[in-house]
């Protein structure tokens, strides 16, 4: 009986219909771990660069020198770092032209700023969609596998004068099976999703915060330098 109820005979036994919707949830599985793991690591970088980078920036190192510092590796800038460089190169591009506002410095500034912050959200984001997909839509798929393959054992059974309990069981047990694939893929993708969802808003409120502290400080030097160029102008007049 054991050897009956075996999974691999369960599988074998059951519909043709019943069979797609078992690989079709062991696919989904499969790309739900998949996506598991890489996002966990992308994300888990992503905090760490922001967090070393924010020791960097917060060094008292020159910005000028850490803007060529990060220049010099564009290509492999990222988070953080991308934002930095986004707005500094709008701020360095404009504080040099003499009729420029210092508001406007800061307001370009701002929005370079905005742009790459919405490009690394998006990249942060990536596939998680899928991962809500996978744990919303797998227990039903696992659930209709198991109403169509019980749905086939009872029918079977209406052919027959007399049912036991042995001719009941393994089409019962064969359905359930679709259900538990369903859960199987469901779960740690649900699980998954809501622990990345959390930890790309923390992220993001890094980010954010990173944006609105460093506008401040581009602000105040774009005063502090337009004060400057005034008092030289003053004094030249006079």
């Amino acid at each position: 009986m054991q050897a009956e109820l075996s999974f691999l005979d369960l599988f074998l036994q059951a519909s043709l219909l019943v069979k797609l919707v078992m690989l079709l949830l062991l696919a989904m599985s499969v790309v739900g771990w998949m996506l598991i793991f890489q996002r966990g690591k992308i994300l888990k970088q992503a905090q760490s660069d922001a967090l070393k980078f924010e020791d960097r920036f917060w060094s008292g190192v020159d910005l000028a020198r850490l803007y060529q510092e990060i220049s010099a590796r564009a290509k492999n800038s990222r988070g953080m770092e991308l934002l930095f460089h986004a707005g500094f190169k709008e701020f360095a591009r404009l504080r040099n032209n003499p009729v420029a506002q210092p508001e406007a410095i800061t307001e370009a500034s701002f929005r370079a700023m905005r742009v790459a912050h919405s490009r690394e959200t998006d990249k942060l984001e990536a596939n998680l969609s899928t991962l809500a997909t996978i744990g919303s839509i797998s227990p039903y798929i696992g659930l209709f596998g198991t109403v169509w393959g019980i749905m086939n054992a009872f029918i079977a059974l209406g052919a027959v004068q007399q049912a036991t309990l042995s001719m009941v069981a393994p089409g019962i047990a064969e359905a359930l099976i679709a259900t538990a694939m369903g859960l199987f893929a469901a779960i740690p993708a649900v699980i998954a999703y809501n622990r990345f969802t959390h930890r790309v808003e923390k992220i993001d409120n890094q980010y954010i915060n990173f944006i609105e502290e460093f506008v401040a400080i581009l602000q105040r030097q774009s005063l502090s330098k337009a004060s400057k160029k005034s008092t030289e102008s003053e004094d030249i007049q006079a």
